[in-house]
């Protein structure tokens, strides 16, 4: 989800002192492409700390610490701290101190708009350029999205999830809206932090093969309707989440 959406995760086998990748053979959508800095690997390393809840809410951000875990210098892990900051994982307060950010119900039924207002718009941009190319790759991360949340792997549906509305909004030739879209994406994942048993995976797991199927049988408008979809039934479980005790 969050796209991401999977309502984060850094790349597999790389780490703040990663060496910067070369050109990839394939153009997958950027969202999960290796960081090629350090002060990248980085941030998705604390990011997905967040989103997994090692980082909890209100837990003091020290920069001396965190780069002594993480074995760098403390200049990126400022610069990583000041992007979570604009991201609006970490919160400032007036003496300057950091916190990791604690978000309530309300802040993301919030997201979850912004979120479907974005990703809907990119999306219904990109479905006039699927090919066959993109159908083929959203049903490889169909299947590794089901089969990670068949494996209790909520990393790996996250990632999974969120790169299947990537490769459409991609389509749309429009990268600055999926960074956008990328930004919502890891806050509402950070607030919802889904169980692998949680009922608001099956908005995504059922949308989604809807959604496949609507676009291999050439029903465009309907794969955007059916995308819609996805997220009003989001909201209504968050929303009947916010009213229990």
């Amino acid at each position: 989800m969050s796209t991401h959406h999977g309502p984060g995760a850094g790349a597999p086998g790389t780490g703040p002192g990663g060496d910067r990748p070369g050109e990839g053979e394939h153009d997958f959508p950027v969202s999960f492409s290796i960081p090629p800095t350090r002060r990248e690997a980085i941030t998705r390393q604390l990011r997905g700390e967040i989103v997994e809840g090692t980082l909890a809410p209100g837990t003091v951000i020290k920069d001396a610490e965190l780069a002594a875990r993480l074995g760098v210098s403390i200049t990126p892990v400022r610069e990583a701290i000041a992007q979570l900051v604009a991201e609006g994982l970490v919160d400032v307060a007036p003496n300057r101190t950091r916190r990791i950010a604690d978000l309530n119900v309300q802040d993301t039924v919030d997201l979850i708009d912004v979120m479907g207002l974005l990703a809907c718009a990119g999306v219904e941009w990109g479905v006039e350029n699927i090919t066959d190319e993109h159908l083929e790759r959203l049903r490889t991360r169909l299947g590794e999205f089901e089969d990670a949340l068949a494996r209790r792997d909520v990393t790996a549906a996250n990632a999974a999830g969120s790169d299947f509305s990537t490769i459409l909004i991609l389509a749309s030739g429009n990268r600055e809206l999926q960074t956008h879209v990328d930004l919502v994406v890891t806050r509402t994942r950070r607030m919802i932090a889904l169980k692998w048993d949680s009922a608001m995976w099956a908005p995504w797991t059922e949308g989604y093969r809807a959604v496949l199927e609507l676009l291999e049988r050439g029903e465009r408008a309907g794969a955007v309707e059916r995308y819609r979809q996805i997220y009003r039934e989001c909201r209504a479980l968050l929303g009947a989440a916010a009213e229990q005790p």
